[in-house]
């Protein structure tokens, strides 16, 4: 609702408005949650109850809040649930919102303070990473951190080195599609590796840190991805024309085919090699995690690859690489699929808390920080 500061004042005209447009297609509205900069005062609801018929109690002030996690308690507060049930006819229980509690405590009063650089490059769009963002969030809370994202375009990286990662306290690189900024995030690889910096790697993420240990430690010249180098004398990562998904139907794909249609979509298995930092991490052997990707690691090359000491912890049901990390560092580990799909506020995810909590124990080396209020 519009709030006009130089009078103070809430204008309730669009809302009205706006029910009675809705009213003119034969829908009365329940309930009206008004969204507003400040408190809605009684008699603006009054007033807005008596031109949409709709009950007073049932005019919901949503003023603005500073955490997108107090909302559910504040319309707790409003009684808007009890509303909702009692208009559906439902007999349930009244709400317990302990667990939300906890999470807005949680975030509110963090015991430590990290900053975790996020290289990639679409940070013009920041809601291109909005699912990373919000389960790094998700971490904070659970791990009581207060997590701060540097976002840091790939491109840069490439024109003035990667001197801007070295104050990071952990290295993110998520997915993306196409050439432009590769390299950079190879650097920023590679930095990580050599600087014991924790990394995670999230689906090109892992195909870049591929391609770094390729080139830098197993000495493979000019080892690439064929998405962005056809010719590449060694192709670590490939198209895999053919797998198979997890109700046992055989996908196939080329270099012709439409993007869209041949991705490898959705949940899918992955099997956890015990004593490893996956296993640890999940707390099982094997895991279900979303995947929206075409380009695969080549096995072919994982004989070499394995011997220079970079493990394959986390496999397919048909053998694809899915889960690899570095024994001796601090924390290292990347992913082909997409664990921040299914992070939420209450549970968080695993692999983001043990990442938060590693850019944490890593700090301490470093430049211990404490949390502002």
């Amino acid at each position: 609702m519009p709030y006009i500061a130089a009078s103070s004042e809430i204008k309730t005209k669009p809302t009205q408005h706006s029910v009675k447009e809705l009213r003119s297609i034969g829908i009365q509205p329940d309930i009206l949650v008004c969204r507003s900069e400040q408190p809605l005062p009684d008699e603006q609801r009054a007033k807005i109850a008596l031109f949409t018929n709709v009950e007073e109690r049932a005019v919901i002030s949503a003023v603005d809040v500073d955490n997108l996690y107090k909302i559910p308690l504040m319309l707790n507060k409003k009684h808007l649930d009890d509303i909702v049930v009692e208009k559906l006819g439902l007999d349930v229980p009244a709400a317990n919102l302990s667990k939300w509690e906890s999470v807005v405590e949680a975030h509110a009063n963090p015991e430590a303070e990290i900053e975790i650089a996020m290289v990639g490059k679409y940070m013009d769009i920041r809601d291109s990473y909005i699912s990373l963002t919000e389960a790094l969030l998700h971490a904070g809370i659970q791990t009581r951190t207060r997590v701060n994202i540097r976002y840091v375009e790939s491109e840069e990286l490439e024109a003035n080195g990667n001197g801007r990662l070295h104050t990071a306290d952990a290295i993110l690189v998520p997915g993306g599609f196409g050439d432009r900024g590769i390299e950079g995030k190879i650097s920023a690889v590679k930095l990580a590796r050599e600087k014991q910096i924790p990394y995670l790697g999230i689906c090109l993420g892992l195909q870049v840190a591929v391609i770094e240990y390729a080139r830098n430690v197993a000495g493979l010249t000019g080892a690439h991805s064929t998405e962005f180098q056809s010719d590449t004398p060694n192709p670590v990562i490939a198209l895999i024309t053919e797998w198979q998904d997890r109700s046992g139907s055989i996908e196939e794909r080329t270099e012709d085919s439409e993007m869209g249609g041949t991705m490898r979509l959705g949940a899918q298995t992955c099997h956890i090699a015990s004593g490893s930092l996956a296993r640890e991490v999940y707390g099982q052997d094997t895991i279900y995690e979303r995947h929206r990707h075409r380009y695969e690691f080549n096995n072919n090359y994982h004989p070499v690859l394995a011997e220079k000491g970079l493990v394959f912890s986390g496999r397919s049901e048909d053998d694809l690489a899915e889960i690899i990390e570095l024994p001796g560092h601090p924390w290292f580990l990347a992913c082909q699929f997409h664990p921040e799909f299914t992070s939420n506020p209450l549970d968080g995810h695993p692999l983001f808390a043990s990442f938060v909590t590693a850019a944490r124990s890593c700090q301490g080396l470093r430049l211990p920080r404490v949390a502002r209020a």
